[in-house]
C-alpha cells in the first residue's frame, strides 16, 4: 500500500484547482442574447443623443459643468435598458451621488495615490449595493474624480444635477416611445 504525502496531496488539490479554473474560463457555451430590433436600435440611439445634448447644451448655455464621462454608460442602461433595476431613477441618482461622494473623501482623505483609488471603487461598489442604489456605470466616477482632482461642488455641478437631467430626459422619453411605464420603481 502506497501512502501519499500530505505535499502530494497537496499538489493534487492546487492542479485539480488550475483545471477547474482553465474549464471555468471556457464559459459556459450558451447562446449570444437575442439580436435587438432595428426600432429598439434606433430608440436607444436617438434617447442617448437628446440626453447628452440636453446635458451638454445646459452645460454650454449656463457656463456649469455638467458633462461626466459616465453619463454615456448610464444612457446605455437608460434608453436600451430601461426595465434593468440598474437604470431605474434610484440608482442613477443614487449611484452617481454615492460613487462620487466616496471618491471625494478618499481623494480627500488619502490623496491621489494608486491605493486610494481602489478604495474609492471598492467602497463605492459596496456603498451602492448596500443602498439598492448600483448604478454600473457610476463605479467610474471615483477614477474620473481621481484623474480630475475636482472640489466638492462636483457632487453637485455635474454629478446630481448631470444626473437628474438625464433622468428627465429618460422620464419623459421613455414614456413617450414605449408602452411600458418607466420607471419600474423609485
Amino acid at each position: 500500500m502506497v501512502r501519499q504525502s500530505n505535499s502530494d496531496t497537496g499538489n493534487t488539490r492546487k492542479t485539480a484547482s488550475r483545471i477547474n479554473l482553465f474549464e471555468k474560463l471556457k464559459g459556459d457555451n450558451t447562446k449570444l442574447p437575442p439580436k435587438h430590433s432595428a426600432k429598439a436600435i434606433i430608440l436607444a440611439w436617438l434617447g442617448g443623443f437628446l440626453a447628452i445634448s440636453a446635458v451638454a447644451l445646459l452645460s454650454n448655455t449656463y457656463s456649469v459643468p455638467l458633462v461626466l464621462g459616465s453619463f454615456g454608460a448610464s444612457c446605455v442602461l437608460v434608453f436600451g435598458f430601461p426595465d434593468v433595476p440598474f437604470s431605474q431613477p434610484r440608482n442613477v441618482l443614487g449611484g452617481h451621488f454615492l460613487s462620487s461622494f466616496v471618491g471625494l473623501v478618499c481623494l480627500t482623505l488619502f490623496g491621489a495615490t494608486w491605493w486610494s483609488v481602489a478604495i474609492a471603487v471598492g467602497t463605492a461598489i459596496s456603498v451602492m449595493m448596500l443602498t439598492r442604489t448600483t448604478h454600473p456605470p457610476a463605479g467610474s466616477n471615483p477614477v474620473i474624480i481621481y484623474l480630475t482632482k475636482p472640489v466638492w461642488s462636483f457632487l453637485l455641478f455635474p454629478t446630481v444635477f448631470g444626473a437628474i437631467v438625464l433622468i428627465l430626459v429618460a422620464l419623459l422619453y421613455n414614456n413617450f416611445t414605449r408602452e411600458s411605464r418607466y420607471p419600474k420603481y423609485w
